[in-house]
């Protein structure tokens, strides 16, 4: 039995006492952790020439292009690709990885890459930083082109597949809207290629417990000894 401390209604272990300091903590981390919208914890970060881009993703609302789009990025079908259309105020969207790396898929990146997602479409709205999938007119066409927004594009909503959202590098979104461009048809292009160096993701939940279960081992001991020091005081 562990030692007891006399309080006003009977008494209570140090034990027991270290087991409510560290619910009292679990509540104030979940508290001010709570979580965002829709978006899981997972991260991905482009490392492009022009700086890093990372965002997340909306599992709940488009579950399968999450799952593939994030199935390629584990197998690094995003390296050398590169951001083949930049249209101020619009989208900036990366091309097929089929065609737009410039190193060769092996077979395993080449049949993923290769396989289209069915359109998820839902009442999420197309506005600035958002993840939208490229496609044909055929509804079920999408494949690994996807655009991040650049302004609000309501005519886009419900067409277009919104699979997550940029959550930092808006200031290299903005370095790639004052790059010069060309017009292609429907298409502005930047006449300067704006290439995906490489890419890798992170867990934020991981991140956050690992920082906060650190500082709750410092509280927990620092408690446990100021505990032991009023036992002493009062009860010696």
């Amino acid at each position: 039995m562990g030692r007891q401390v006399k309080a006003g209604m009977g008494s209570i272990s140090i034990a027991a006492l270290v087991c409510i300091l560290f619910l009292c903590c679990s509540y104030q981390f979940n508290a001010a952790h709570g979580s965002e919208s829709e978006m899981s914890t997972t991260r991905v970060v482009f490392q492009t020439n022009y700086g890093d881009i990372e965002f997340g993703f909306y599992p709940s609302v488009a579950p399968r292009t999450v799952d593939h789009i994030f199935k390629l990025v584990r197998l690094g079908c995003y390296n050398t690709n590169h951001f083949f259309r930049v249209d101020k105020g619009f989208v900036a969207q990366v091309a097929d990885v089929v065609g737009g790396r410039t190193v060769p898929m092996n077979e395993e990146q080449r049949v993923e890459a290769e396989k289209t997602v069915k359109g998820e479409f839902s009442d999420v709205k197309h506005v600035r930083g958002i993840l939208s999938m490229g496609r044909y007119s055929d509804p079920d066409s999408a494949s690994s082109s996807f655009s991040m927004l650049l302004g609000d594009a309501p005519h886009l909503d419900g067409q277009y597949a919104v699979f997550g959202k940029v959550t930092k590098g808006d200031e290299t979104l903005r370095k790639l809207e004052q790059l010069p461009t060309r017009r292609e048809g429907i298409f502005v292009m930047p006449t300067e290629r704006i290439t995906i160096l490489s890419s890798y993701y992170y867990d934020t939940e991981m991140e956050s417990c690992e920082q906060e279960r650190s500082l709750l081992k410092r509280r927990l001991a620092a408690s446990v000894i100021e505990i032991e020091r009023q036992r002493m005081k009062c009860f010696p």
